[in-house]
Formats: structure tokens, sequence, C-alpha cells
């Protein structure tokens, strides 16, 4: 068993197929069956149900994940390692993060990372929940994240560095039923039809707070797909409460921003993992967190 064999098999666990994952590798499919097929036969067990093209994880395939997580992040590390004497000119580091904070702040952290160190590839994962960012931070599938909540949620396994707080903030159409630059307070919304995310994320446990407390507002939309909410409020389907990261690219798009009365707030982190960090992990959160971060 080599550390070659559980790249492979992760790539099919994370690709959901053979056929897939050989292609994210630029490898042939019929080597890549083999090398799963040597290491299942070394292990002494299948790692996966072959069902037509369909690659479905056993008992022993599901606990095989976190260990082959582990030995090729410390295969990483050791290459980072090496490859940090001379200066961190090639090497890679993965990061998952909610959508909003990936408008901001993540947009800035990788812009600052990337022109600090060029020869570093970096990935960027999508997660929809806090818990998501977590898990993926915790199981090794990401090696940082981003996540956003109202509270920042306990998190065994890996750490918390508390970024910022972004204040909510509405998003309406020009030509909208509220005028521009007055604070909104929340009984304004009864009535209004809102554009909301999924449940568990931040922006959606806001609007259901707002409408709990006895305004009758309608949800019009559930959007899992973010970049779908502002293009929906400029059409005139409905409102949506967003972070305030969004502000500067809905202004520009033409859309009226609306600070909420009283004001409410959503509370970003970085995640790492509670052992050490790959070199180019540890200086793309040393970047994040030395960043001069809003307050507002």
């Amino acid at each position: 068993m080599d550390v070659r064999q559980l790249e492979y098999f992760l790539a099919v666990v994370d690709h959901g197929g053979f056929n897939r994952a050989a292609r994210a590798l630029f490898i042939a499919q019929p080597s890549l069956s083999q090398s799963i097929r040597t290491l299942e036969k070394d292990l002494g067990g299948p790692l996966f149900h072959r069902i037509g093209r369909r690659a479905v994880l056993t008992e022993e395939g599901h606990a095989l994940i976190e260990p082959a997580r582990e030995a090729v992040r410390s295969l990483d590390a050791a290459r980072a390692s090496v490859e940090s004497v001379r200066g961190l000119r090639t090497g890679r580091v993965a990061v998952t993060s909610m959508p909003s904070p990936a408008v901001e702040p993540l947009s800035s952290m990788v812009e600052a990372f990337a022109a600090r160190h060029p020869g570093v590839e970096l990935t960027v994962r999508a997660a929809a929940v806090p818990q998501a960012v977590v898990d993926a931070v915790r199981t090794g599938a990401s090696e940082l994240g981003l996540l956003s909540a109202r509270e920042l949620p306990a998190a065994p396994g890996v750490r918390l560095h508390p970024v910022e707080r972004q204040r909510f903030v509405v998003l309406a159409p020009p030509g909208g039923p509220f005028e521009p630059g007055v604070p909104l307070r929340r009984e304004c919304l009864a009535g209004q039809r809102l554009i909301v995310g999924e449940p568990g994320t931040g922006i959606r446990r806001l609007t259901e707070e707002i409408r709990a407390s006895g305004v009758d507002l309608t949800i019009a939309v559930e959007s899992g797909h973010r970049e779908a909410v502002l293009p929906l409020v400029l059409k005139g389907v409905g409102l949506a409460v967003v972070a305030e990261a969004w502000r500067s690219l809905a202004a520009r798009a033409g859309a009226v921003v609306l600070d909420l009365d009283p004001p409410a707030f959503l509370h970003l982190a970085m995640v790492s993992r509670a052992g050490p960090l790959t070199p180019a992990a540890a200086e793309f959160l040393a970047l994040a967190l030395a960043r001069d971060a809003p307050d507002r």
C-alpha cells in the first residue's frame, strides 16, 4: 500500500465514481481501477460495491476515509515543509467556505495570498452551512475553512479563529418600497416577499426570527444558490436579507441596500485543524487573521 493508492481511493470517494475520478486525475480509468483493486487486495477486503458505473462505499471503505486523508495530509505537510525552505514557491492549500464569506472577506484573503505566493495552488470549495465547513476541516477534506453564523458553533476537533463580524443588510430593487439611505426597521418588512437561503444558514435564521417576532412576511423563494439572490431582487421577485459582504456588489448592480434597525450581526471565523498546519496553510491563515477587518 502506498500514498498514491490512497489518493486514488479518495478521488473515487470525492468524485463519486471511477470514471470521474480518473478524469480529475488525468489518468486512464483501467489504471485507477487496477490500483484500487491492488489496495483492496492488500487490505483484505472490498472498499467499494461496483454497481454499474456507480461506486458505493463498503463499511471497510468508510473506515478508511479518515486514515487515508490523514496519510495524504501528512505527505502534503512533508512536501510543503521541504518547499517552504525555498520560500513557498510551490505547494497547495484547500479552503472550504460558505458562499457569503466567499464574496468577502475570502476574496481579499485569496488576493493577498496569491500576490505573495503565486506558485502555490489554491483550491476553494463550497459548503452551505457552518457544520459542513467544520466537518470538511475535521475530516481533512480541506485544511482550512471560513464560516459565518449568528453565533460561532462549538467545534470539537478543530480550532476556530474569529475574523470579523458583518452586519445584515436588506437588498431591495431600484424604485422599490423603501427610501434609500434610511435604516429599515424590521416591522417594515410586514407584507413583503423575501428571498431566503437554505435552512441552517445565519441569513435564513434571521429571516425566521423576524417572522417569529410577529412580522407577517412571506418567504417567496428559497435558493440554495446565493448567486441567484441578487438577480431575483433586481427582477422584483422579492427582498433579501444578506450579509454586509454583498453591499458593494449589490450597489454596483443597481440594488438598494438598506441597514437594518436595530442592527443584527453575522460572526465570521477561520477554521483550522487541531494539529500542525502545512507551511502554505499556516501562511494563508496568518494573512487571513492579519487583515484589517471592518466591524460595523
